[in-house]
């Protein structure tokens, strides 16, 4: 059978989202206030009179400065990760977070997956409709590994195709568009079988949702949305695509690539190096092993 054009598959997943979005929202018909306690420098004591199921992180800042608004990356709700878009349900107490925290690892950690999901969303459309490409769940790789990675399955024609350095380029230039469109990443979390409608078109895909609901303590998965494209998260994802800054697609084994968070430029000669290590081939260790010691947390 004929596959579908990825404009009908990104369509449907589109409406699938904005669907069970606006279904979600309808769950709070009435404006209820909760009390979010802040904290944080220069934040603790202050208490915020905001909206059940409508007020999210992200307008919480847009209370305090123009800092808050432009540098929070992930929030810690009651000291849970929680995306600056995704609406706060109960009254709580609420941290911003942003790259330049005394301890960096959770953010550090969402970019290196949110920079996974703008290649993701970049290789989805860089063959049109000529070969099939089907996203999977990005590999959760270390940060230390030096490069993000993103799993795809490719159209059989492909297999012995060699990616040209005009080809990454291209590449490159398609997440940095993305990165200046400055788009919103949206959290949803929903439930295995709206995921499974989502991702109907795609084998793999149900099949990662499935290991994702078994693996989700509250049975739940999590999708994100950017621009028209819609994808599952084995975590929280930064913001907005425009906190990324430098980003270069390097290599393809699995695909991998390297970027920087915006506070956090590197000099050119730093980033060549880093580049070349972007290179090679990441192996993420088998999560059935003892992991080793985690590495002292480096200043930056």
């Amino acid at each position: 059978q004929s596959r579908p054009a990825t404009a009908e598959v990104r369509g449907h997943r589109n409406a699938v989202f904005s669907r069970e979005q606006s279904r979600q929202r309808a769950l709070f018909p009435r404006i209820e206030k909760i009390e979010v306690q802040m904290q944080g420098p220069g934040l603790d004591g202050t208490l915020l009179i905001m909206n059940k199921g409508m007020s999210t992180p992200l307008s919480c800042a847009r209370h305090l400065t123009e800092y808050h608004v432009n540098n929070s990356v992930l929030a810690l709700v009651d000291d849970e990760l929680w995306p600056l878009h995704k609406p706060l349900t109960d009254s709580c107490s609420l941290r911003l977070l942003t790259f330049k925290d005394d301890d960096p690892t959770p953010v550090n950690q969402a970019y290196w997956r949110s920079c996974s999901a703008l290649l993701g969303q970049v290789l989805e459309t860089a063959f049109k409709d000529d070969f099939a490409v089907e996203l999977l769940d990005s590999p959760e790789v270390p940060v230390t590994s030096g490069a993000f990675c993103c799993d795809v399955v490719l159209d059989p024609q492909l297999d012995s195709w060699t990616p040209s350095e005009e080809t990454l380029r291209s590449l490159t230039r398609g997440a940095l568009l993305l990165i200046h469109q400055d788009l919103a990443f949206e959290p949803l979390d929903v439930l295995p079988s709206v995921a499974l409608e989502v991702f109907s078109h795609s084998r793999s895909m149900e099949e990662e949702v499935e290991k994702a609901a078994s693996e989700s303590p509250r049975g739940t998965v999590q999708l994100y949305r950017c621009g028209d494209h819609v994808l599952l998260s084995s975590g929280p994802l930064i913001s907005r695509t425009g906190l990324c800054s430098q980003f270069e697609v390097t290599a393809f084994h699995s695909l991998g690539g390297l970027s920087l968070p915006l506070q956090l430029q590197a000099h050119h000669t730093v980033w060549r190096k880093l580049r070349k290590r972007a290179e090679k081939l990441v192996v993420v260790p088998d999560s059935s092993a003892t992991p080793p010691p985690p590495p002292a947390p480096s200043s930056q």
